[in-house]
């Protein structure tokens, strides 16, 4: 069964690998665009890649009712520990662990982590999934780092790169890390959730098309992408 990403909104995912699903940070009840609510996602896994209310908004509701593990740096962790979730899985940053559905890598993003408490988040993090079909990176929340190109000398599959600015990497600085990565596939998210991370997500893959050897997949929130 091939694995099956669906992009839900903002820098959140759901992951069908094999017969697992995993979610990664869930931002849906609060969230302007996402197509589907907290207590429609299944889950047999949580990653969570750093503490800021848009990325963990919905972990705890969705980990409590599904059972599903936290997988997290070990600030985060105990910080859902303490919230009642049971099953978590500390990880820090160059640290790999296998899970059921792949390999997991935790790298480093360039991005701040504090919890909506104001509780200390770590450090943030992107992660590669190793899977049957191919690698996926999620850089997650970050600014533009040199590092990317031995992410991407792993060999990637398909690619999740921020591009809405202010907050994460703008269009132009996802262009150069497209180009340092050099992924079969780039797929651009954090954007469009509110005016002040809008782009024209068309128009830059056009300038991925014309300058990188990638295939730029533009699609919307609930759209889906097969490895």
């Amino acid at each position: 069964m091939a694995t099956e990403l669906t992009w839900l909104g903002h820098g959140s995912w759901s992951i069908a690998a094999g017969s697992h699903q995993i979610v990664l940070d869930p931002f849906l009840d609060d969230s302007p665009v996402a197509p589907i609510k907290a207590d429609r996602v299944e889950a047999d896994f949580i990653l969570v890649s750093h503490g800021h209310f848009d990325h963990v908004a919905d972990v705890a509701k969705i980990a409590k009712r599904t059972g599903a593990t936290v997988i997290a740096n070990f600030e985060i962790c105990q910080w859902f520990a303490d919230q009642g979730v049971e099953k978590t899985h500390a990880m820090n940053l160059g640290g790999a662990y296998r899970f059921p559905f792949g390999r997991v890598k935790m790298t480093i993003a360039h991005h701040t982590s504090m919890l909506p408490d104001g509780a200390n988040g770590g450090n943030p993090a992107g992660f590669v999934l190793f899977l049957p079909e191919g690698n996926v990176y999620f850089a997650c929340d970050t600014g533009l780092f040199d590092d990317m190109r031995r992410i991407g000398a792993a060999g990637l599959a398909l690619a999740a790169l921020p591009i809405g600015d202010n907050f994460t990497m703008g269009p132009d600085d996802a262009l150069e890390a497209v180009k340092l990565l050099e992924p079969e596939r780039v797929v651009p998210v954090h954007r469009d959730t509110w005016d002040l991370i809008a782009q024209d997500a068309a128009a830059w893959a056009e300038r991925v098309r014309a300058e990188t050897r990638a295939e730029p997949i533009v699609i919307e929130p609930g759209g889906k992408i097969a490895l």
